[in-house]
Formats: C-alpha cells, structure tokens, sequence
C-alpha cells in the first residue's frame, strides 16, 4: 500500500520554538520541520501524546510571534528525540501568519539549500 500524501507539505527550517504542557516547559526547541497542519520540534523531554500543548513560534523574518495551541499527535523517545505537535483551534488570523511565513520559507528554498520540502 503507498503511503497516503500529507495534507500539508512539510519545511525544514532553522528555527526554535517553546512548548508549554500541563507542568513542563520546554524552551527553546529547535524545529525539525513546520507545514499548516502542525510541527516536529527536537526535545530532550517531550508531553505524553494526546496532551494538549501551548506552542510560541518566533518569526525573527517577520519581526513577530505567535502562540499556537495543539496536540502532541507522536513522540519518538529514541535520539534524535523529536515530538510531532498537530495545530488545533488554528482560526484564520493565525493560519494566514504560518501561511505567510512559510510563503517566505517556500521562496528561500531556491537559493538556501539547507530549507526544503519534506515529502
């Protein structure tokens, strides 16, 4: 069976974010990769899956910040130790912000070869 195509491609960026779930704060996590429908962070310590998570993107780019809300959907415990955060509660204004920024990130993939597209 082919694998089913994801609904949103996903960007390899080099950008960290901070996580907050229930106690545990993790700051400063650097992002595997980021599309519409959520993001992979890199952390030593990771929520269970199915908590809820308050995610802070920082768009230096942009010279803004957003907070988004999601859910952890998976977490790999193993190195390199990364967390899957799916988005929910993404209204429109916040969802034209990741559009724009990764518009931005789709543009800088032609001429920065450390930015591209996961399958």
């Amino acid at each position: 069976m082919a694998d089913k195509p994801r609904a949103h491609p996903r960007y390899e960026i080099d950008a960290h974010v901070d996580v907050a779930a229930d106690e545990l704060i993790l700051n400063n996590n650097r992002i595997q990769n980021i599309s519409l429908g959520g993001i992979c962070i890199t952390t030593p310590t990771g929520a269970e899956v199915g908590s809820p998570v308050d995610v802070v993107l920082n768009f230096p780019d942009l010279g803004a910040q957003m907070q988004l809300r999601g859910l952890v959907a998976w977490a790999n415990r193993t190195p390199p130790q990364e967390v899957g955060i799916r988005w929910i509660d993404l209204d429109e204004e916040r969802r034209e912000m990741l559009k724009k920024y990764i518009s931005l990130v789709k543009t800088r993939e032609i001429t920065n070869p450390g930015v591209t597209q996961m399958a």
